[in-house]
């Protein structure tokens, strides 16, 4: 399935100017600067990453040591080809997909976008099964 958007681009700037940013948000945010200079997130910067995009889930970080999490991050976002920067990162503990985009999203140098149910929602897609490369860059180049 190819993305469609569900409402006129016209009205993207309605939607985003009523978008309030949660205190959590401004604090994944506030990492931005640190990890561009350090190249890698550490575990609690991977926690406050969790914690914010799947809370009920988070727990399952504590299983990453703290080397695996400097390691596994640090290739991701000096990874040359776009699989390797998305896949790496579901080889956290507690990192699948989504969470994979929102690191990707705050951290990378290149823009990416955050994908969650809303957001396909919004671009007419469905929640897979399973996710696979193919149905993340379809996603990302839309």
């Amino acid at each position: 399935m190819k993305p469609v958007l569900r409402f006129p681009k016209s009205e993207l700037r309605f939607f985003t100017d009523r978008y309030q940013y949660p205190v959590q948000e401004t604090t994944v945010l506030g990492l931005r600067e640190t990890v561009a200079k350090r190249g890698w997130l550490t575990k609690d910067d991977l926690r406050t990453v969790a914690q914010w995009k799947a809370p009920r889930s988070a727990g399952h970080i504590e299983g990453n040591s703290e080397e695996y999490v400097k390691e596994i991050t640090a290739f991701a976002l000096r990874a040359a080809t776009e699989r390797a920067r998305i896949e790496i990162l579901t080889n956290l503990d507690g990192v699948r997909w989504p969470t994979a985009s929102v690191i990707l999203h705050f951290f990378h140098k290149e823009p990416y976008p955050i994908m969650d149910f809303r957001a396909l929602w919004s671009v007419s897609l469905e929640v897979p099964a399973q996710y696979s490369f193919a149905y993340w860059w379809s996603y990302v180049e839309f």
